[in-house]
């Protein structure tokens, strides 16, 4: 009896040896399929059961019960985590629910640039990143982050510089400003920190002073010479009479002739109002900042679009020649009926 109890367990034992690793196997054994990898986001107000369904619906998993057994296996039910995670070819079941059990999230490559208005730039944090475009305006614009950083509602899109830079996509409107912050900080080397005291403006005036430089000119060699004009006449109290400004405040870009600007009623319009507009009217490129920094040093106070259209401009020290350059600059306009 006792030999025979003994073959019983034996063979027991054997084939819950054999059943186990027929079960490790099959929840280790490939059960995503896909030719590139797939990123599968998962938002914070996410449960298990709507998880699942996502996940069924990318086409990717080649069987949903394996998974769900790895699920219930690793206690995943009760650990779900948000994020955007990277499904690549032949991830098993088991490394699947490991991946979003403990949040190994793949970074999220977020760049912008030619951007013009704090709205646009929101857009695009809504585009790329999990948070909305109207979460991010609420901490970008609050009192806490204005005070933090020493920052107005106006100047507080300057710290974003242009580039292309890596966060996890369910990174927080807290978190992003702060990472944000930290490149502006890099951005402003000991070199560009020694500059400043040329221009005689702080670092946010810089970004304002080059975001209507850029806006000026679309000649990368002529923005050191417009941004000279313009502290020129800075320094002399003397209006900037920028016509992007005007647009700005008319939230109209597309205009190509400025008339009637001293009508518009705006801290931007800077034919009305001396010194520089409280912020930026575009976020500004380190191009745009560094040609402020090494600005060309000359006595122009006036600057007319070339009348060949070339995106140049003539340059003049005098009015009597800046009237003259903008008369034959008009008189072209006119010819092409550009209003």
């Amino acid at each position: 009896m006792k030999k025979k109890l003994s073959k019983i367990v034996i063979a027991l034992l054997i084939l819950g040896g054999i059943a186990g690793f027929v079960g490790y196997k099959y929840l280790l054994s490939s059960n995503v399929k896909t030719e590139s990898p797939v990123y599968f986001e998962i938002y914070s107000d996410q449960g298990y059961n709507s998880v699942m369904e996502n996940l069924e619906l990318t086409g990717v998993i080649q069987n949903m019960t394996s998974l769900k057994l790895a699920a219930k296996l690793l206690g995943y039910q009760d650990k779900v985590k948000a994020g955007r995670y990277e499904l690549t070819n032949g991830l098993s079941s088991l490394k699947l629910i490991q991946k979003l059990r403990s949040g190994r999230q793949t970074p999220v490559r977020f760049t912008f640039n030619n951007i013009r208005t704090k709205d646009q730039f929101a857009q695009r944090v809504d585009e790329v990143l999990m948070m909305s475009k109207e979460e991010f305006l609420e901490e970008l614009d609050s009192p806490e982050t204005l005070n933090k950083y020493g920052l107005t509602k106006e100047n507080n899109i300057a710290i974003f510089i242009p580039n292309t830079y890596e966060f996890y996509w369910n990174i927080t409107p807290k978190e992003f400003i702060e990472k944000m912050n930290k490149e502006y900080e890099k951005f402003w080397t000991d070199e560009r920190q020694k500059k400043l005291a040329d221009c005689q403006l702080t670092r946010l005036e810089v970004s304002t002073l080059a975001s209507i430089v850029e806006e000026e000119t679309i000649k990368n060699d002529e923005r050191p010479k417009v941004a000279g004009l313009y502290l020129n006449r800075l320094r002399i109290g003397m209006m900037l009479q920028a016509d992007p400004t005007v647009k700005f405040a008319l939230g109209d870009f597309s205009i190509k002739r400025v008339t009637g600007a001293g009508f518009v009623d705006s801290p931007y319009n800077t034919y009305k109002y001396a010194g520089l507009p409280p912020g930026p009217i575009r976020i500004p490129c380190t191009g745009g900042i560094d040609a402020v920094l090494n600005y060309e040093h000359h006595d122009y106070l006036f600057m007319c679009a070339k009348r060949d259209f070339s995106g140049y401009h003539d340059f003049s020290t005098t009015f009597d020649e800046h009237q003259n350059n903008a008369h034959k600059y008009h008189k072209e306009l006119d010819k092409k009926g550009i209003k």
